[in-house]
C-alpha cells in the first residue's frame, strides 16, 4: 500500500464509510485490481501516483494500459474514481468519495 493510498484508508475509517476492500480483483479474466472497492455498489476508488516523476501510468504504454482497465471496469457496471495525492492531502477526495458512494448505494 502506496503512503497515499494509507493516507485515504485514513479517511475512509475517520468517516466511518463502510470499509472497502483493497487490492479487489474486478475483472474475470484479467489481472486488474482496483485500490479500493465497494463490491456490492460497484464503486471503485484508484490512486494515481507518480504523475510528476514520469511514473508507470503517466507514460504512453503505461497510460493506455488504465484506458483499457478503466473501460473495462465501466463496461461491467464500475463507477471509477480516480484521484491523487493532491486530491487526497486536501480532503476533497475524500468527500468525492462519500457522495458518490452515497449515491450510488442509494441507485443499486
Amino acid at each position: 500500500m502506496s503512503q497515499l493510498e494509507a493516507i485515504l484508508e485514513l479517511h475512509i475509517k475517520g468517516f466511518g464509510l463502510t470499509p472497502p476492500q483493497k487490492e479487489f480483483r474486478f475483472h474475470p479474466k484479467r489481472r486488474w485490481r482496483f485500490d479500493f472497492a465497494w463490491q456490492e455498489s460497484k464503486f471503485a476508488v484508484e490512486v494515481e501516483g507518480g504523475a510528476w516523476v514520469n511514473g508507470r501510468h503517466t507514460r504512453g504504454k503505461g497510460f493506455a494500459n488504465d484506458l483499457e482497465k478503466y473501460h473495462e471496469a465501466m463496461a461491467l457496471g464500475w463507477l471509477v474514481y480516480r484521484c491523487d495525492g493532491e486530491l487526497i492531502k486536501s480532503g476533497r477526495a475524500i468527500g468525492v468519495i462519500r457522495q458518490l458512494l452515497h449515491e450510488r448505494q442509494l441507485t443499486i
